[in-house]
């Protein structure tokens, strides 16, 4: 199957739209066969006209589109507009803003906004634990929000009611390796030792600052920590390497998206957690196409993502 290189070439190339069809179903279905997603059975037929296929099975939902099933799925936005949006977000260092997708693909910015989230959803890291080799794993935490100074007045002291407006995100590095980084509620124990017990292999050796929490986690690992009130390395022992991740990941978050609600801050994380652990042995073209294994069985609905599916 012929794959764009170049974000020039992609766009030119899923502009046709059995370009897309042809890319969809090698994506899906490795040998080429296009299943039901219903019933699995290989009995379909396409019909072109309406761009659908329609299983000879009789059941409820007999005719379906290659979005079927991916976090495509009911979008009236066509795959000549989604694979480039796709590009785009696995491959701009920084991230793309919903204002500068709305202006390249000529959608709506609240169309543009939701294509970006739905797509972040297929970044999500479904990879197993880090630190069962013989590098070390970086720990660190860093805090995500805008500074209370520049805040309105009863904004400020609506913050200061609540002791903090920071968000507060966990990385984990392994050196030369994956990088695994998620939203936790605080600091203290009962949100830092499950987040890296879910995360870290038992038994692995961890570099910490000398924050205390990191002496008392629930899970047996053997620490090495560096003051950094004193120094910043200390031989090998040191958190440059997570410290390098969340300059990538701030650097998007005040750069290109400016303001992120706590609500929505770890999809941005997984956004940033994918491009970085993509970044070694990688072109644009296989950093898309490692996106695009992300899509199937999941789902984003517009009143999940707005959070309007929470309210009573």
């Amino acid at each position: 199957m012929e794959t764009p290189k170049t974000l020039l070439e992609a766009v030119t190339h899923f502009s046709d739209r059995e370009n897309c069809r042809k890319f969809m179903i090698a994506l899906r279905w490795q040998d080429g066969i296009v299943r039901c997603p219903a019933c699995g059975s290989e009995r379909v037929t396409y019909l072109a006209k309406a761009n659908v296929y329609k299983c000879k099975t009789v059941h409820p939902k007999q005719k379906f589109s290659l979005k079927t099933g991916t976090v495509f799925e009911d979008s009236p936005i066509s795959l000549e507009k989604w694979l480039p949006a796709a590009w785009m977000l696995s491959n701009c260092k920084n991230g793309i803003s919903s204002y500068e997708l709305h202006r390249a693909l000529g959608v709506t910015q609240k169309t543009a906004w939701f294509m970006l989230h739905r797509i972040r959803i297929a970044m999500t890291d479904m990879t197993g634990k880090i630190g069962g080799g013989s590098e070390p794993v970086e720990c660190d935490e860093t805090f995500v929000g805008g500074k209370v100074i520049n805040m309105h007045k009863h904004k400020r002291v609506e913050c200061n009611a609540k002791g903090g407006n920071k968000a507060v995100v966990l990385g984990m590095l392994e050196r030369g390796g994956r990088v695994k980084a998620k939203v936790i509620a605080s600091r203290h124990k009962p949100n830092l030792s499950p987040a890296m017990t879910e995360n870290i292999e038992a038994g692995a050796h961890i570099m910490t600052d000398e924050f205390p929490t990191y002496g008392f986690l629930e899970t047996p690992y053997r620490r090495d920590a560096v003051n950094h009130a004193v120094e910043y390395v200390n031989g090998h022992i040191h958190t440059n390497g997570i410290e390098n991740f969340w300059s990538l990941l701030k650097r998007g978050l005040k750069g290109t998206y400016i303001s992120v609600e706590p609500f929505h801050l770890d999809a941005y994380v997984s956004e940033q957690v994918f491009r970085y652990n993509n970044r070694k042995d990688s072109d644009d073209s296989t950093r898309f196409a490692s996106c695009l294994m992300g899509i199937q069985g999941k789902r984003l609905t517009y009143s999940e993502i707005t959070g309007r599916g929470l309210q009573a």
